[in-house]
């Protein structure tokens, strides 16, 4: 903000968005005229009024004492209505330079326009250098004030204070605490005077203190006196708020001075109504692509940045007072929604509400080109709310839409009425295609629209043959890394592609922390999620919980070392509501009624997007369900909601019943919930059944039945969270009752997880009288054995050819496989197996002398005949077209074992007519007698061994077709032939 008796040099702005032209006024920053008994003010050292240029942030008072810029750029600047705001987003800060402020003496006075809604470790200025830890001499004495802090004693309000370090004390001296900001833009001022500092909130005084400290110990020898949006103490993130004007004297101000000086209020909200503008028009469009074409409800929030609203619609039959947009527009129609702001001014945005067409909600349907799942064939369409029903050209491959669907009376219901549900080909069948036609009614209108979609054939499974993990570490370290067994015994991980993060986040918060990994239904791939959070950003606890991510984090992979995004961008996907205020720690599990995965997270709600309320801010899980990882459903539904707090739910199922286990988060008593911050169990038939109570006489039929509580701590001495339940692979030697399961906790205090070894029947047994962790044998395993220092992650079994992608860090390669052949008589079968004793498909080749041929693989084996004159046979697998297995050739098989023998037919002329001669030779150890048999009649030889013989059929015809004849023959051992010969066609004519 500029005072009229001084023009700024040109400046380069951006605007936000569209919505802040025609601002409610234009250039209304400008300070009133002094008035006859106004206070005189003295010149300023320093005024920065947003301007920038090159690099610099430019002093408009004459001086020339510019600020040089880090991180900000064109793009962190905008236009509010003729007034510049640099918008500070943790990344970048200016330096101040020397001369605004001297070590003359004690008085100053820091003028400070700013807007925040984010309460964190901040400094919004500061007179000092040398940027270090707490209480060290590395960290430069200072004076700052942090606009919102997230320190519990100073909870959204203004921190501020003066720091010299003396002996082994900080020797910070802060203002008590004096109140937040005001709504939208408000001038802090801190007045140095002596040995007292005042800190006055839009000319009003909120804290002061005095101190005996002196400027001298402050205002640094160097170059650069201090910085705007950066804090000297290292952990601390850099500002996120808006500043839009800051002014310096090397004197102290008097109150009146204050007020006179500040931006007038007329200035500030205008400034804050542009900006409410360009930040509100996302926000109120909520899924709508712009202002022009809106077919979805609205969200208008009660509150943004401190400012309350109220909302009023020009057609409230079109667009309703609350946001709800009709869908029985025939046209396109143009709205106005208004809000009236608590600072007294009005925002309006013009909107058009799009006629509604079916062609929309089809338009907007993807299917995948080829499907290894079941697909989400949606039956509400998803912009206009088309109803929607699918057929199938071939059922038994992919269901159509079932119209006799009925939902459940417990749990949720199926968003796709029966439809899309898969058969795979079996493996080695190949991809099969199938055409999906979506009939889509709206009011009137009927349109349809078909896809085709290749459904894979089922992929190679193998036994299970070890286990992989995927954790992080800390929160200063929150990337995921992974680690793998040795072999097939739980307790020997240790970490994987050098010990390095195999995922690092550079989008959305870039943190990354409780990663979970689920198997695919059909065992075929894995798909992780994870908590898109940063706390070692410098968001504090407070922030996460109440302004947290509303994505969640999602890759797939078939080897645990090359992961892709399921959206394909390199980005999170949005699953839960604006209401929201986190999502953490999502974890998934299949559901056989619904035949989808179900995805549930941990989250507070609020009772709208504006996150005012301070109410019921529990946290509670929440649940939606995806075929795909890469669609869900919305909004979330309340899982589980007992008006106490509940994070980090996972889930397995024994036999009939699903088995949750969830940390309890309240600090005192959570119903019958022990109190504590620890794991308790609950069971039930419906894995989507919602919870609103813990009850030990629950029925788990309708419910969760609560069937343990405060497993953990008691035995490990320490508050534990993200549980992991495993079930042991066949095999493992920590499984000797065949029924193992692993159960983990993260003590989240204590070095990351320890484990319980369990079994499956003992889990299903638990219940209020007889709780599994009250047993004699539920003993806390000593530590070793898991990753080290492994914070809330995952743990899933793997075959041979993962764990070894993930030890060599190079993916999978194929396995060796062993063919071994067989004859019986002159049958031959060729027996494939793979080394991991996985699935084997492809084919097989057969060869003997100049003979081959082909076949493909049933169950590992295959079978041919060899043809007369074959007298040994080799079999090579020939590997399939995934070439997972190696190709392997089997040892020869001789076939001597029977009577060889083999005959030539050949013709002569006598008298004009054609006699067949049949040559038979024997190849045998032994004399044979063969009988010929020809369609001209048949003769009985015997041949010494070695030998052959030759015998001659009159055909009584001039010219004959080709044909065939048979011969039979035996030994006196019992060796027997049998076969057929070719014979040729002749013409004595």
């Amino acid at each position: 903000m500029r005072p009229s008796a001084a023009l700024p040099p040109t400046r380069a702005r951006r605007l936000l968005a569209a919505g802040l032209t025609g601002a409610v006024v234009a250039g209304l920053c400008a300070t009133a005229p002094l008035s006859a008994s106004a206070a005189e003010l003295p010149p300023v050292t320093a005024h920065y009024d947003m301007s920038h240029a090159g690099g610099a942030l430019l002093d408009i008072s004459g001086n020339g004492r510019n600020a040089a810029l880090t991180g900000l750029t064109d793009a962190s600047f905008a236009d509010a209505g003729g007034d510049a705001v640099l918008r500070f987003k943790k990344n970048g800060y200016a330096a101040l330079p020397k001369g605004l402020v001297t070590a003359a003496d004690n008085d100053f006075t820091v003028e400070y326009t700013v807007s925040s809604q984010t309460a964190g470790n901040q400094f919004g200025w500061v007179i000092g250098d040398g940027v270090g830890a707490w209480n060290t001499t590395a960290l430069g004495n200072h004076v700052f004030v942090n606009p919102r802090s997230s320190e519990s004693s100073y909870a959204s309000a203004v921190l501020s204070g003066i720091r010299v370090k003396t002996g082994t004390s900080n020797g910070e001296v802060r203002l008590p605490n004096g109140g937040g900001l005001n709504p939208g833009f408000t001038t802090l001022t801190l007045v140095g005077s002596g040995n007292t500092i005042t800190l006055y909130r839009d000319g009003v005084q909120a804290s002061t203190v005095t101190h005996s400290y002196a400027m001298s110990s402050i205002v640094p020898a160097g170059t650069t006196l201090g910085y705007l949006g950066r804090s000297l103490y290292a952990p601390d993130p850099m500002l996120q708020a808006d500043v839009t004007d800051v002014k310096f004297w090397d004197v102290a101000l008097s109150q009146a001075q204050v007020s006179e000086s500040m931006p007038t209020a007329a200035a500030k909200s205008a400034t804050t109504d542009a900006m409410l503008r360009a930040d509100l028009l996302p926000t109120v469009l909520a899924g709508n692509p712009s202002a022009d074409a809106v077919s979805q409800n609205l969200s208008l929030p009660a509150s943004v940045n401190g400012v309350t609203l109220s909302w009023a619609s020009s057609d409230s039959s079109v667009i309703s007072n609350t946001g709800v947009v009709s869908r029985a527009v025939t046209a396109d129609t143009p709205v106005t929604v208004t809000a009236t702001t608590s600072l007294g001014t009005t925002i309006s945005f013009d909107l058009t509400v799009l006629a509604a067409s079916a062609s929309a909600d089809l338009e907007a349907i993807s299917l995948a080109a080829r499907t290894t799942e079941n697909l989400p064939l949606v039956t509400t369409g998803s912009v206009n709310g088309a109803t929607i029903t699918w057929t199938s050209s071939d059922p038994a491959l992919v269901t159509p839409t079932d119209t006799g669907y009925t939902a459940p009376a417990v749990g949720a219901p199926d968003p796709f009425e029966g439809g899309g549900l898969v058969e795979r080909p079996a493996y080695g069948d190949g991809d099969r295609e199938v055409t999906l036609t979506a009939h889509a009614v709206l009011g009137e209108s009927a349109v349809e629209k078909s896809f085709t979609v290749a459904v894979a054939e089922h992929a190679r499974s193998a036994p299970d043959a070890g286990y992989a993990a995927a954790y992080f570490k800390s929160d200063g370290d929150e990337k995921i890394y992974q680690a793998a067994t040795s072999g097939n015994d739980f307790f020997t991980f240790s970490p994987v592609n050098g010990g390095a993060a195999v995922i690092t986040s550079t989008t959305d918060t870039k943190g990354l922390r409780d990663p979970f990994i689920l198997r695919s239904h059909d065992g075929d791939k894995y798909y992780m999620v994870a908590t898109d959070l940063c706390i070692g950003c410098g968001t504090g606890w407070g922030p996460a919980q109440s302004a947290g991510s509303l994505k969640i984090e999602v890759w797939e992979s078939v080897d645990l070392v090359h992961w892709t995004r399921t959206n394909g961008i390199d980005t999170g996907i949005t699953v839960n509501q604006p209401e929201a205020g986190m999502t953490w720690a999502p974890e998934a599990y299949w559901d056989d009624e619904l035949q989808s995965y179900v995805v549930f997270f941990a989250s507070r709600l609020y009772s709208d997007a504006s996150h005012t309320n301070t109410d019921k801010l529990y946290a509670r899980m929440f649940s939606v369900l995806t075929r795909d990882f890469r669609t869900f459903t919305s909004p979330p539904a309340t899982w589980q909601d007992t008006g106490y707090a509940r994070i980090d739910s996972t889930v397995t199922k024994i036999d009939d019943y699903y088995y949750r286990f969830t940390k309890n988060e309240e600090g005192g008593a959570a119903g019958t919930l022990e109190a504590g911050k620890d794991i308790f169990l609950e069971r039930s038939k419906v894995l989507t059944a919602p919870t609103t109570s813990s009850s030990w006489s629950a029925d788990p039929a309708t419910t969760w039945q609560l069937t343990d509580t405060r497993m953990t701590s008691l035995e490990t001495g320490q508050a534990g969270e993200g549980p992991e339940i495993v079930k042991l692979n066949e095999g493992d030697p920590n499984n000797v009752s065949g029924d193992g399961y692993v159960f983990l906790v993260d003590n989240y205090g204590a070095g990351g997880y320890r484990a319980f070894a369990t079994t499956g029947a003992e889990i299903a047994s638990s219940s209020q009288s007889d709780r599994i962790s009250q047993r004699s044998n539920w003993n806390v395993r000593p530590v070793g054995g898991l990753p080290a220092s492994p914070r809330h992650g995952a743990f899933v079994s793997v075959p041979q050819t993962v764990l070894t992608a993930m030890h060599d860090w190079t993916g999978i390669t194929a396995v060796a496989s062993t063919t071994q052949l067989t004859a019986d008589g002159r049958d031959v079968t060729a027996e494939v197996t793979a080394a991991d004793d996985g699935d084997i498909a492809g084919t097989v080749t057969f060869s003997g002398g100049d003979w081959s041929t082909t076949v493909s693989l049933q169950n590992g084996t295959a079978t041919v005949t060899a043809p007369a004159g074959v007298a040994s046979v080799t079999a090579t697998y020939d590997g399939y077209r995934d070439a997972l297995v190696a190709t392997s050739t089997s040892e020869s098989v001789d076939l001597h074992g029977g009577l060889e023998l083999d005959a030539t037919a050949t013709t002569r002329c006598v008298a004009g007519k054609v006699q067949l001669v049949v040559t038979v030779q024997n190849a045998d150890d032994q004399r044979a007698a063969v009988a010929i048999q020809t369609l001209y009649g048949g003769k009985s030889v015997s041949i010494a061994a070695g030998g052959s013989a030759s015998a001659a059929f009159a055909t009584r015809a001039a010219s004959i077709a080709a044909g065939s004849l048979t011969l039979t023959g035996s030994t006196a051992d019992g060796s027997a032939f049998e076969g057929s010969f070719s014979t040729p066609p002749a013409n004595c004519g």
